[in-house]
């Protein structure tokens, strides 16, 4: 049995915060808002996952009201989410996530944020797609006021 989850996240950027993206700490003047250390494409593949188990979103499972996750490391948060996956019969198969940034550029970074995600969810690195794109200098992301994340994730049945 399969089933597939997809998720979406966004954040601004704020000033005196480090960039954390798929777990890398990007070089970068500005970092993204947040309670957590605000890893845009480690939150929508954590929602891509949850949705998948239809176990609702990040904000359900650790909420920005509580003090235990300031400051929190994605990375970690998102192994949790794969043993919650593990403890209801599932695992982690394929994942796709799709990060859009005006700047900085991303490229060099995307091989550690692969190694990194696919460390945390328990998969090969081959199973983990990070792709980075511009908006054209359009919307919010265009104006390099933020950054936005796509994810999909395909679960299959442990059993």
């Amino acid at each position: 049995m399969l089933r597939i989850g997809h998720g979406f996240d966004v954040h601004a950027f704020a000033e005196g915060r480090r960039l954390i993206l798929g777990g890398v700490d990007v070089p970068c003047e500005r970092g993204l808002a947040g309670h957590s250390d605000a890893d845009v494409v480690a939150h929508a593949l954590m929602d891509a996952v949850l949705g998948a188990l239809r176990a609702g979103d990040i904000g359900k499972l650790f909420p920005d009201t509580d003090p235990a996750y300031e400051g929190a490391d994605s990375l970690v948060l998102m192994r949790h989410v794969t043993d919650l996956a593990r403890s209801r019969g599932w695992r982690v198969a394929d994942v796709d996530c799709t990060i859009a940034a005006q700047a900085p550029k991303l490229a060099p970074y995307r091989e550690e944020m692969r190694a990194n995600m696919a460390d945390a969810l328990g998969i090969p690195v081959d199973a983990v797609g990070v792709k980075a794109t511009t908006t054209e200098h359009l919307g919010f992301v265009g104006r390099e006021e933020g950054i936005a994340a796509w994810a999909v994730a395909l679960l299959e049945s442990i059993e």
